[in-house]
């Protein structure tokens, strides 16, 4: 039997790593009717693939190996680098940038292709040979919204500032001069303005 090592238990799925490859296999909800609990994970599971599949020919990301819905899991090549979370803060600080700079790039292409990765944290991202990997895709969607696309930015700029306090600005302001190459970034950055008021009138 070849050994599974759980590297990650979340919510809503656990991931383990076999040899060179992850596996994400999505956990049954005990509180939901068994029938709709099962059409949940396994439209969550395509959904997913699909969305990896889509980013992976744009930017970095893991590739599939396999997606199987009937045991709710996906199989991908594991990304053995550094996750961005635990490491950004230990470069100096021009190679932050530059790496925020990257990140900037990836998002424009996905939202450029309709992809929204619902979760863009330090923690999905990963940096192998100088280049950054998204991971996680499990809150993704597809979406022609410019409000989508500005919530995505407004969530990773919430992550910089909480995690990476000291050179934040200068690290979302890298993210953002790489975004507005883009062909509607200067809608989506407008609305990323509207998103953020209405953050600070909830508190």
């Amino acid at each position: 039997m070849t050994s599974q090592k759980i590297i990650q238990q979340g919510a809503e799925a656990v991931i383990f790593l076999e040899k060179n490859n992850i596996i994400k296999k999505r956990i049954k909800k005990s509180y939901r009717i068994p029938e709709l609990d099962q059409k949940i994970r396994k439209l969550r599971t395509r959904s997913e693939t699909k969305l990896l599949n889509k980013a992976g020919e744009i930017i970095f990301s893991p590739k599939v190996i396999k997606s199987d819905e009937k045991e709710k899991k996906i199989i991908m090549e594991f990304i053995d680098g550094k996750k961005l979370s635990d490491n950004l803060d230990n470069f100096p600080k021009q190679k932050q940038i530059e790496i925020c700079k990257k990140i900037g790039k990836s998002i424009a292409k996905i939202h450029e292709k309709e992809i929204i990765h619902g979760d863009l944290t330090t923690s999905n991202m990963i940096l192998k040979e100088g280049k950054v990997y998204f991971i996680d895709f499990g809150l993704g969607f597809i979406s022609k919204k410019f409000e989508d696309k500005a919530v995505d930015l407004h969530l990773l700029k919430q992550a910089l500032e909480a995690k990476h306090f000291k050179n934040w600005k200068e690290l979302f302001k890298a993210v953002e001069n790489a975004y507005k190459k883009s062909k509607n970034a200067k809608i989506v950055l407008e609305r990323l303005k509207a998103v953020e008021k209405r953050g600070r009138y909830k508190h």
